[in-house]
């Protein structure tokens, strides 16, 4: 189960709307949806949430690029919507490199000997790493610090709302 909205920040405030992923099949797509949301540029924030296991956070301020924050890069991973979300660029790798560099790899004869740590780490190229990935900082001139947002977990989108201000009309569309 997961629950998106699109926040737009207008002159009279905040209005949110519910959202449909289903026929968003790309970061591109998701950015068209909430630049629609708002036909004077002003800021959209999609605000996406699957069963209390990862949120999203992707802020599209006019014609600007998206700026994506995940929380849980992992979880994420295993939802589609979420796969919209992780793009190379945020996951730190290049485009269309989905499988493990050979010359990357540490072939140094120790790799029997690796601890645990390393191996929950992920230390592949194609590995999705658990926690948070993206831009922490998106929401710092709203009113949400980057350690605010990192201690975030349930209820996640409706803490977000409430520091912008947007509570209640987050709910009417929850």
């Amino acid at each position: 189960m997961y629950f998106a909205a699109l926040l737009a920040r207008t002159e009279d405030g905040w209005e949110a709307s519910d959202t449909e992923l289903d026929d968003v099949e790309t970061l591109s797509d998701l950015a068209d949806l909430a630049r629609e949301a708002s036909p004077d540029e002003d800021t959209v924030l999609v605000l996406i949430e699957q069963e209390d296991a990862w949120f999203g956070v992707v802020r599209i301020d006019g014609e600007d690029d998206p700026r994506i924050y995940v929380s849980d890069a992992a979880a994420a991973a295993r939802s589609s919507y979420g796969e919209i979300l992780l793009t190379d660029e945020l996951l730190g790798r290049e485009p269309g490199d989905d499988d493990p560099d050979l010359d990357a790899l540490d072939l140094d004869g120790t790799e029997d000997g690796e601890d645990e740590d390393d191996a929950e780490d992920g230390g592949s190229a194609g590995s999705v790493p658990h926690g948070p990935v993206g831009d922490t900082a998106v929401l710092d001139d709203l009113g949400v610090s980057e350690k605010e947002l990192l201690s975030l977990s349930e209820d996640a989108l409706t803490e977000i709302a409430e520091a912008l201000g947007a509570s209640e009309v987050l709910e009417t569309v929850r």
